[in-house]
């Protein structure tokens, strides 16, 4: 049984260690703000200027003026602070954001991550996300295994415009955990509850590297 969305950010949020500043694209990633590990600190940055941001707010809290970058209404834990772009890309230009999260259409064998464009549709333009990739050591990617036509995501080569390149460290999708080793490919680590090592294959178009060992399933 493959993963939702939610099963896919609780999964990511094991990744979070004490004390790291995370920042979290659009899409699945918000998500991971909502399950947090019990007994760590992280606090949440989002590039149009916001430290310490918290979970989902219920309808009664909701602040129609606090937002993520995209646009989603959000509440602030005690101690936030708010501050403008300059202040915000130069924290992650400066790399002091210990691990960003985002969405992505296509990750290649070699971590490089397409997420921004689909040639012929309008797009605002590429956002924070250049800033992220170009800056962040730590980076995994939260998307589902395939597209909605039933075709990969994890190719040998991206086919759509590029965000990054070479920069994505692991991937999170409804049908696995996989590393992106520094000589290319995806090594498998964890499957999703009652998926298969067969079935990853299928799902995966780019060199996938399956270790001599039984796989794990993912603990969520």
């Amino acid at each position: 049984m493959s993963l939702d969305k939610i099963g896919i950010a609780k999964r990511i949020a094991q990744e979070l260690k004490d004390r790291w500043y995370v920042n979290l694209g659009i899409g699945i990633p918000t998500l991971v703000a909502n399950y947090i590990p019990e007994n760590i600190n992280v606090e949440f940055q989002s590039e149009n200027g916001i430290l310490g941001m918290g979970p989902f707010p219920e309808e009664k809290n909701v602040d129609a003026d606090l937002i993520n970058a995209g646009k989603q209404t959000i509440s602030a834990l005690p101690g936030a602070v708010f501050f403008d772009s300059a202040m915000s890309f130069a924290m992650i230009r400066g790399q002091h954001v210990q691990l960003t999260v985002l969405g992505a259409m296509e990750v290649s064998e070699k971590g490089d991550i397409a997420n921004w464009k689909i040639p012929g549709k309008m797009v605002k333009g590429m956002g924070g996300a250049m800033d992220l990739v170009a800056s962040a050591d730590n980076i995994i990617v939260a998307m589902m295994h395939t597209n909605k036509k039933g075709e990969s995501k994890l190719l040998k080569e991206c086919s759509l415009p590029l965000t990054g390149v070479n920069c994505v460290k692991k991937v999170i999708t409804n049908l696995a955990v996989l590393d992106v080793l520094p000589d290319g490919g995806f090594q498998l680590v964890e499957r999703a509850p009652d998926v298969s090592v067969d079935q990853i294959k299928k799902a995966t178009s780019g060199k996938l590297i399956i270790p001599n060992r039984e796989i794990p399933e993912m603990k969520l």
